[in-house]
């Protein structure tokens, strides 16, 4: 065993709703000791970093009712069950934005918060966008505003805090280190 890993000792769901479920675990520390944690259990998610023939990112403005306000992202959502990623991300890109892509490019995967949920998010460029005459519909409860920023752009909108969560920070940030290897 890892010095550092702790042992699951008991595990009881103590919530379960429509995206996540939450666990609270009693765990064996690495110095014997036990501890408890709350897990929140999360089926992945995917996010599209869609660009333009003309190098635009592809935007959602949504109301996020965690934070209450307005924000705008990159379009992303939660893996179904069963569903491999780069399915979901062809359908989220669709359903969200109305917009089909030639490819799309698997760039990497990240927690987003590790001290105390499973979620991953698998992250895509999509290019060679087409907008779809009868696109997917969106979820019943979801409600989205399109933008096409440029990184100078979406730049602005993050000193803003209009573009304030983590996973369009890390896509702005890698298209920003694609122009810098440019040169």
């Amino acid at each position: 065993m890892n010095n550092l890993t702790e042992k699951t000792l008991h595990s009881e769901e103590i919530y379960s709703g429509k995206i996540i479920t939450v666990e609270l675990q009693d765990v064996e520390l690495p110095n014997g000791k036990v501890s408890k944690r709350e897990i929140v259990k999360h089926p992945g998610a995917v996010a599209i970093i869609a660009l333009t023939d003309d190098n635009k990112m592809i935007m959602v403005e949504q109301y996020r009712k965690a934070l209450d306000k307005v924000i705008v992202e990159i379009p992303a959502g939660k893996l179904e069950k069963g569903e491999e990623p780069a399915s979901c991300a062809h359908r989220e890109l669709e359903e969200e934005t109305g917009y089909v892509c030639e490819s799309l490019e698997l760039l990497t995967a990240f927690y987003t918060s590790p001290g105390f949920a499973d979620e991953i998010i698998y992250l895509y460029v999509a290019k060679g966008l087409t907008k779809k005459e009868n696109a997917a519909a969106m979820d019943e409860d979801e409600f989205v505003n399109l933008e096409e920023l440029t990184l100078e752009e979406a730049l602005q909108y993050v000193k803003e805090q209009k573009i304030f969560d983590a996973k369009t920070m890390y896509a702005i940030q890698y298209l920003q280190l694609q122009e810098a290897l440019k040169g």
